[in-house]
């Protein structure tokens, strides 16, 4: 049986400017249905992988298909307009002369007045706002003129939505709840989503796959999950929270540390690596009070720190510590209230199953 064809699939764009490579050999399948957001700080050529997909910029090289046809390459190209991609931007850009039903209604090119009038009714009450149908942009919140232009997206039943940072203008509270209806819909619809995003929490709440991207490229593709727990390198464990690094050297295929070793197969003897680790992944033994040697924990050697400080962070602390070994400083996150004092002495252990062993 032949496997179904992505709903987008993007093979080897390539755009570049002044001689500069913005987006270098980016490939993406994406089924129908699945959300998958490209993930990476800002510069990074995500905005411009979006705007070749939509059609408003062309790229250098490389080929974009929708459902197994072919909608663009350097010499064939169909016009944007007809490519039945649906845009969503964090400017999401009502016509303030038009009512909210004619802002939801301009992009439905097909059907009588009233079958339209009723495609906007259907939306409107997804999102609830048909109570403002005859109303006009100015009339309404930041958070409803963003769910009149998610509307006005999904109004002519896009197959692919392109979305970029369609949420960042709103508040927190709001952003979750329009995020997640915005999904809820797109799903039900089995529309292939893009979303952009420089948020790594966004792109765990709403992903089905996350593509994160670095200097033009697509470094790491995956499950969040996968992503999250099998980084392929520093830098990308450090975009999705604070990292804590220890500098080692390996022998015998082991790294040698103030915390025990750490296993570091088919690494050569002498290789300089670093071991990375998050802070909710730091160990604090409250037994010893500071006395007494360096014992051995079931996480390896405890190692001797001075807090330098602590900050109450809503559901978690962040202490800070000074290790005694070499000066650098760690930072540990404990669930809850825990705020001991500067200069306290504590003994720490890491979750060795927890690490990442990475070539410095």
């Amino acid at each position: 049986m032949s496997q179904p064809n992505p709903r987008l699939e993007i093979r080897n764009l390539r755009r570049a400017f002044n001689g500069r490579a913005v987006v270098d050999d980016v490939s993406l399948k994406i089924m129908p249905g699945q959300v998958t957001c490209l993930l990476g700080p800002s510069g990074c050529g995500k905005s411009t992988t979006l705007r070749m997909i939509a059609g408003v910029e062309m790229q250098d090289s490389g080929e974009i298909w929708v459902d197994g046809n072919l909608i663009c390459d350097t010499v064939f190209r169909v016009p944007p307009e007809r490519r039945e991609i649906g845009l969503m931007f964090q400017d999401f850009a009502l016509f303030p002369h038009l009512s909210v039903a004619d802002n939801v209604s301009f992009g439905l090119k097909k059907g009588t007045r009233a079958e339209k009038r009723a495609r906007v009714e259907e939306l409107l009450q997804r999102v609830d706002l048909l109570r403002f149908i005859d109303g006009y942009p100015h009339q309404l919140s930041g958070g409803e003129q963003q769910r009149v232009a998610l509307a006005r997206a999904l109004a002519p039943r896009p197959r692919i939505m392109l979305m970029d940072e369609p949420f960042s203008g709103l508040d927190n509270r709001l952003r979750d709840g329009i995020r997640d209806e915005t999904l809820t819909i797109l799903k039900e619809q089995d529309t292939a989503v893009l979303l952009v995003t420089h948020e790594p929490e966004e792109a765990m709440r709403m992903a089905d796959e996350i593509a994160l991207m670095r200097d033009g490229k697509i470094v790491q593709q995956g499950a969040p999950y996968n992503v999250y727990t099998r980084p392929v390198d520093r830098a990308a464990v450090a975009f999705f929270s604070d990292a804590n690094v220890l500098r080692a050297e390996v022998s015998g295929a082991l790294a040698h540390t103030p915390f025990g070793r750490f296993l570091a197969p088919g690494v050569p003897d002498g290789t300089a690596v670093n071991i990375v680790f998050r802070p909710q992944h730091v160990r604090i033994d409250f037994d010893r009070g500071g006395q007494g040697p360096k014992p051995t924990a079931s996480d390896g050697t405890a190692a001797r720190a001075i807090v330098q400080r602590a900050r109450f962070m809503g559901n978690e602390s962040l202490v800070e510590f000074v290790m005694d070994y070499d000066g650098s400083v760690l930072r540990a996150t404990v669930p809850n209230v825990f705020l001991p004092q500067p200069g306290t002495v504590m003994w720490l252990t890491i979750r060795r199953d927890r690490c990442f062993v990475f070539a410095a």
